[in-house]
Protein backbone atom coordinates (compact mmCIF):
# COMPACT_ATOMS: atom_id res chain seq x y z
CA UNK A 1 0.00 0.00 0.00
CA UNK A 2 1.03 3.66 -0.93
CA UNK A 3 -0.54 6.10 1.63
CA UNK A 4 -1.47 9.20 0.78
CA UNK A 5 1.05 11.22 3.05
CA UNK A 6 3.56 8.52 1.70
CA UNK A 7 4.45 7.15 5.47
CA UNK A 8 8.40 7.27 5.27
CA UNK A 9 10.28 7.20 8.32
CA UNK A 10 12.02 10.38 9.01
CA UNK A 11 14.94 8.92 10.80
CA UNK A 12 15.91 6.34 7.96
CA UNK A 13 17.82 6.95 4.47
CA UNK A 14 16.02 6.47 2.06
CA UNK A 15 17.84 3.31 1.50
CA UNK A 16 16.46 2.13 5.11
CA UNK A 17 13.44 2.83 3.88
CA UNK A 18 12.88 0.66 1.26
CA UNK A 19 14.27 -2.00 3.10
CA UNK A 20 12.38 -2.40 6.23
CA UNK A 21 9.99 -4.37 4.46
CA UNK A 22 12.13 -6.18 3.33
CA UNK A 23 13.44 -6.68 6.65
CA UNK A 24 10.52 -7.18 8.20
CA UNK A 25 9.83 -10.36 6.31
CA UNK A 26 12.85 -11.93 7.14
CA UNK A 27 14.57 -11.28 3.83
CA UNK A 28 17.94 -12.21 3.90
CA UNK A 29 20.52 -9.20 5.14
CA UNK A 30 22.73 -10.22 1.10
CA UNK A 31 20.18 -10.04 -0.54
CA UNK A 32 18.46 -6.55 0.82
CA UNK A 33 20.84 -4.01 -1.07
CA UNK A 34 20.48 -6.00 -4.71
CA UNK A 35 16.57 -5.39 -4.16
CA UNK A 36 16.60 -2.06 -3.00
CA UNK A 37 19.03 -1.48 -6.01
CA UNK A 38 16.24 -3.19 -8.66
CA UNK A 39 13.37 -0.94 -7.17
CA UNK A 40 15.37 2.03 -6.86
CA UNK A 41 16.49 1.85 -10.05
CA UNK A 42 12.78 1.47 -11.68
CA UNK A 43 12.12 5.09 -10.22
CA UNK A 44 15.24 6.22 -10.79
CA UNK A 45 16.02 7.47 -7.40
CA UNK A 46 19.00 5.49 -6.86
CA UNK A 47 21.10 8.64 -6.41
CA UNK A 48 18.65 9.49 -3.16
CA UNK A 49 19.62 5.81 -1.04
CA UNK A 50 21.72 8.16 1.39
CA UNK A 51 19.20 11.05 2.03
CA UNK A 52 16.78 11.32 4.33
CA UNK A 53 13.18 11.97 3.52
CA UNK A 54 13.36 15.70 4.65
CA UNK A 55 15.87 16.64 2.03
CA UNK A 56 13.28 15.26 -0.92
CA UNK A 57 11.13 17.33 -2.94
CA UNK A 58 7.39 15.77 -2.72
CA UNK A 59 8.06 13.82 -6.07
CA UNK A 60 10.54 12.21 -4.86
CA UNK A 61 9.68 11.00 -1.63
CA UNK A 62 6.21 9.87 -3.36
CA UNK A 63 8.65 7.70 -5.60
CA UNK A 64 10.83 6.35 -2.11
CA UNK A 65 6.93 4.97 -1.16
CA UNK A 66 6.26 3.05 -4.04
CA UNK A 67 10.02 1.89 -4.46
CA UNK A 68 9.22 0.70 -0.83
CA UNK A 69 5.23 -0.84 -1.74
CA UNK A 70 7.65 -2.41 -4.84
CA UNK A 71 10.41 -4.02 -3.40
CA UNK A 72 8.21 -6.66 -1.48
CA UNK A 73 6.92 -7.71 -5.27
CA UNK A 74 2.86 -7.98 -3.86
CA UNK A 75 0.57 -9.25 -5.93
CA UNK A 76 -1.87 -6.09 -6.06
CA UNK A 77 -1.01 -2.55 -4.96
CA UNK A 78 -3.37 -0.12 -3.24
CA UNK A 79 -2.02 3.25 -3.90
CA UNK A 80 -4.47 5.77 -1.49
CA UNK A 81 -4.63 9.16 -3.78
CA UNK A 82 -0.50 9.24 -4.02
CA UNK A 83 -0.67 12.30 -5.64
CA UNK A 84 -2.63 14.66 -4.15
CA UNK A 85 0.60 16.15 -2.08
CA UNK A 86 2.06 17.32 -5.57
CA UNK A 87 1.53 20.35 -7.05
CA UNK A 88 -0.46 20.69 -10.26
CA UNK A 89 2.77 20.34 -12.70
CA UNK A 90 4.03 17.79 -10.66
CA UNK A 91 1.07 16.02 -10.55
CA UNK A 92 0.80 15.46 -14.52
CA UNK A 93 3.99 14.10 -14.97
CA UNK A 94 3.86 12.23 -12.10
CA UNK A 95 0.45 10.20 -13.51
CA UNK A 96 2.61 9.31 -16.95
CA UNK A 97 5.20 7.84 -15.06
CA UNK A 98 3.01 5.97 -12.82
CA UNK A 99 1.14 4.62 -15.74
CA UNK A 100 4.14 3.43 -16.98
CA UNK A 101 5.49 1.75 -14.03
CA UNK A 102 2.72 0.06 -14.07
CA UNK A 103 3.21 -1.24 -17.31
CA UNK A 104 6.33 -2.42 -16.88
CA UNK A 105 5.88 -4.28 -13.73
CA UNK A 106 2.35 -5.32 -14.98
CA UNK A 107 0.94 -6.06 -11.47
CA UNK A 108 -2.79 -5.22 -10.79
CA UNK A 109 -2.97 -2.08 -9.17
CA UNK A 110 -6.04 -0.09 -7.15
CA UNK A 111 -5.82 3.48 -7.60
CA UNK A 112 -8.16 5.29 -4.60
CA UNK A 113 -8.55 8.89 -6.04
CA UNK A 114 -11.43 12.03 -5.85
CA UNK A 115 -9.63 13.09 -9.16
CA UNK A 116 -11.91 12.48 -12.01
CA UNK A 117 -8.63 13.32 -14.58
CA UNK A 118 -6.45 10.42 -12.47
CA UNK A 119 -9.22 8.44 -12.66
CA UNK A 120 -9.56 8.61 -16.65
CA UNK A 121 -6.02 8.64 -17.29
CA UNK A 122 -4.79 6.27 -15.34
CA UNK A 123 -7.61 3.27 -15.48
CA UNK A 124 -8.02 0.54 -17.34
CA UNK A 125 -11.16 -0.31 -15.29
CA UNK A 126 -12.87 2.58 -12.76
CA UNK A 127 -15.43 2.12 -10.34
CA UNK A 128 -17.70 5.39 -9.55
CA UNK A 129 -18.69 4.73 -5.77
CA UNK A 130 -20.99 7.26 -4.04
CA UNK A 131 -21.82 6.87 0.20
CA UNK A 132 -19.56 3.39 0.10
CA UNK A 133 -22.19 2.50 -3.32
CA UNK A 134 -21.32 1.29 -6.22
CA UNK A 135 -23.15 3.28 -8.82
CA UNK A 136 -20.92 2.10 -12.21
CA UNK A 137 -17.81 -0.11 -13.34
CA UNK A 138 -16.68 0.47 -16.78
CA UNK A 139 -13.63 1.39 -19.19
CA UNK A 140 -13.30 4.88 -18.94
CA UNK A 141 -15.04 5.28 -22.53
CA UNK A 142 -17.59 3.86 -20.90
CA UNK A 143 -18.22 5.93 -17.92
CA UNK A 144 -17.62 8.87 -19.88
CA UNK A 145 -19.95 7.70 -22.74
CA UNK A 146 -22.69 5.68 -21.00
CA UNK A 147 -23.52 6.79 -17.97
CA UNK A 148 -25.35 4.43 -15.60
CA UNK A 149 -26.95 7.34 -14.06
CA UNK A 150 -27.32 10.82 -13.09
CA UNK A 151 -24.39 10.84 -10.39
CA UNK A 152 -21.93 9.51 -12.69
CA UNK A 153 -22.76 11.65 -15.74
CA UNK A 154 -22.10 14.74 -13.03
CA UNK A 155 -19.59 13.43 -11.88
CA UNK A 156 -17.13 12.69 -14.94
CA UNK A 157 -16.63 15.58 -17.13
CA UNK A 158 -14.98 18.91 -16.80
CA UNK A 159 -17.51 20.66 -17.32
CA UNK A 160 -19.91 17.97 -15.68
CA UNK A 161 -23.16 16.59 -18.54
CA UNK A 162 -25.60 18.93 -18.86
CA UNK A 163 -28.65 17.82 -17.24
CA UNK A 164 -32.24 19.02 -17.54
CA UNK A 165 -35.32 18.39 -16.05
CA UNK A 166 -38.21 17.69 -18.63
CA UNK A 167 -41.49 16.72 -18.76
CA UNK A 168 -41.03 13.05 -16.73
CA UNK A 169 -37.23 12.52 -17.55
CA UNK A 170 -33.78 13.96 -17.39
CA UNK A 171 -32.26 14.77 -20.69
CA UNK A 172 -27.95 14.86 -20.31
CA UNK A 173 -25.94 16.17 -23.11
CA UNK A 174 -21.99 16.95 -23.01
CA UNK A 175 -20.83 20.39 -23.30
CA UNK A 176 -18.65 19.65 -25.92
CA UNK A 177 -21.64 18.02 -27.91
CA UNK A 178 -23.76 21.15 -28.07
CA UNK A 179 -22.79 23.79 -30.75
CA UNK A 180 -24.38 26.44 -32.57
CA UNK A 181 -26.75 24.73 -35.29
CA UNK A 182 -25.21 26.24 -38.08
CA UNK A 183 -21.29 24.78 -36.96
CA UNK A 184 -23.53 21.05 -36.64
CA UNK A 185 -22.89 18.25 -38.41
CA UNK A 186 -24.94 18.56 -41.57
CA UNK A 187 -25.80 14.80 -42.02
CA UNK A 188 -26.72 14.34 -38.39
CA UNK A 189 -29.84 14.49 -37.24
CA UNK A 190 -29.94 16.91 -33.82
CA UNK A 191 -31.81 18.56 -31.60
CA UNK A 192 -32.29 22.15 -31.65
CA UNK A 193 -32.18 24.59 -28.71
CA UNK A 194 -32.74 28.29 -28.09
CA UNK A 195 -29.61 29.16 -25.49
CA UNK A 196 -29.44 32.22 -24.02
CA UNK A 197 -25.99 33.37 -23.16
CA UNK A 198 -25.11 35.32 -19.84
CA UNK A 199 -21.31 34.24 -19.91
CA UNK A 200 -18.32 33.36 -21.82
CA UNK A 201 -15.34 31.93 -20.60
CA UNK A 202 -12.10 31.79 -23.10
CA UNK A 203 -9.48 29.53 -21.85
CA UNK A 204 -7.12 29.66 -25.42
CA UNK A 205 -7.94 25.77 -26.69
CA UNK A 206 -11.57 26.46 -25.89
CA UNK A 207 -14.18 28.48 -24.73
CA UNK A 208 -16.78 27.95 -22.46
CA UNK A 209 -20.55 29.43 -23.02
CA UNK A 210 -22.75 29.73 -19.67
CA UNK A 211 -26.35 30.70 -20.40
CA UNK A 212 -29.81 28.87 -20.27
CA UNK A 213 -32.42 27.28 -22.66
CA UNK A 214 -35.17 29.30 -23.34
CA UNK A 215 -38.72 27.89 -25.12
CA UNK A 216 -40.02 24.00 -23.60
CA UNK A 217 -36.60 24.00 -21.48
CA UNK A 218 -37.37 27.53 -19.93
CA UNK A 219 -34.71 28.53 -17.56
CA UNK A 220 -32.55 25.66 -17.82
CA UNK A 221 -28.90 26.45 -16.84
CA UNK A 222 -26.16 24.91 -19.15
CA UNK A 223 -22.70 24.93 -20.52
CA UNK A 224 -21.59 24.70 -23.78
CA UNK A 225 -17.57 23.59 -24.49
CA UNK A 226 -16.76 25.20 -27.75
CA UNK A 227 -13.12 24.33 -29.28
CA UNK A 228 -10.65 27.19 -30.82
CA UNK A 229 -11.75 25.67 -34.33
CA UNK A 230 -15.58 26.90 -33.76
CA UNK A 231 -14.82 30.51 -34.49
CA UNK A 232 -18.13 31.48 -34.50
CA UNK A 233 -18.98 34.81 -32.65
CA UNK A 234 -20.72 34.04 -29.48
CA UNK A 235 -21.71 37.45 -27.07
CA UNK A 236 -23.23 37.26 -23.68
CA UNK A 237 -26.84 38.51 -23.29
CA UNK A 238 -27.98 36.87 -27.14
CA UNK A 239 -30.16 34.19 -28.32
CA UNK A 240 -28.01 31.46 -30.17
CA UNK A 241 -29.86 28.31 -32.20
CA UNK A 242 -27.58 25.93 -30.53
CA UNK A 243 -28.02 22.04 -31.39
CA UNK A 244 -27.21 18.29 -29.89
CA UNK A 245 -26.21 15.44 -32.18
CA UNK A 246 -29.63 13.18 -31.03
CA UNK A 247 -27.14 10.11 -30.85
CA UNK A 248 -25.48 12.13 -28.32
CA UNK A 249 -28.62 12.76 -26.12
CA UNK A 250 -28.93 11.02 -22.46
CA UNK A 251 -32.10 10.05 -20.87
CA UNK A 252 -32.73 9.40 -16.85
CA UNK A 253 -35.52 8.97 -15.24
CA UNK A 254 -36.68 11.88 -12.59
CA UNK A 255 -37.31 9.49 -9.51
CA UNK A 256 -34.12 6.46 -9.58
CA UNK A 257 -32.16 9.19 -11.79
CA UNK A 258 -30.77 5.96 -13.54
CA UNK A 259 -30.28 5.73 -17.65
CA UNK A 260 -33.35 5.01 -19.45
CA UNK A 261 -34.53 4.68 -23.21
CA UNK A 262 -34.55 7.19 -25.30
CA UNK A 263 -37.10 9.79 -25.24
CA UNK A 264 -39.09 11.82 -27.52
CA UNK A 265 -38.15 15.74 -26.63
Amino acid sequence: MVFQSYALYPHMTVFKNIAFPLKAQGVAKSLIPQKVEWASGLFGIGHLLQRKPRELSGGERQRVALARALVREPAVFLLDEPLSNLDAQLRASARDELQQFQRRIGTTTIYVTHDQVEAMGLGDRIVVMKAGTVRQIGTPEEIYDEPADTFVAGFVGSPPMNLVHHRDYILGFRPEDFHPKDNSNGNAKTAAFNFNVTRVEYLGADRLIYGTLIGDFSDRKVIARLPATVTVKVEPGTNYDFAVPEDELRFFDKSTELRIAPQAI
